[in-house]
């Protein structure tokens, strides 16, 4: 089983930008690494996806704002968020695969907050 554990999370005025990181504990190779996020009553959506061979994979309303990257040595995914808007308020998830692609056996982190004021 792999461990994640969120950080960078916080309360950032519109405009302003944060840098999300998820670094991964175990045993078990990890392929994909990736963010989520979860809006109130909304249904948690994809964000961003990187995998150990460097493919990146984003939704189409981020690009050009979100940027991941992952340091494969440190087993660790970040998400620069630039020109943050007030949508982007949520409680953003890392998740974890060890395949190039996500499934239901991946792992979660906890999750960590991103509130966006206008």
């Amino acid at each position: 089983q792999v461990q994640l554990v969120e950080s960078g999370g916080g309360l950032v005025q519109a405009g302003g930008s944060l840098r999300l990181s998820c670094a991964a504990s175990g045993s078990v190779f990890i392929n994909a690494m990736g963010w989520f996020r979860q809006a109130p009553g909304k249904q948690r959506e994809f964000v961003a996806r990187i995998t150990s061979g460097g493919d990146i994979t984003y939704s189409g309303s981020e690009r050009g704002r979100f940027t991941i990257t992952r340091d494969n040595a440190k087993n660790t995914v970040y998400l620069q968020m630039n020109a943050l808007l007030p949508e982007d308020t949520a409680v953003y998830y890392c998740r974890a695969s060890r395949l190039m692609y996500f499934t239901s056996d991946d792992d979660w982190g906890q999750g960590t907050q991103v509130t966006v004021s206008s």
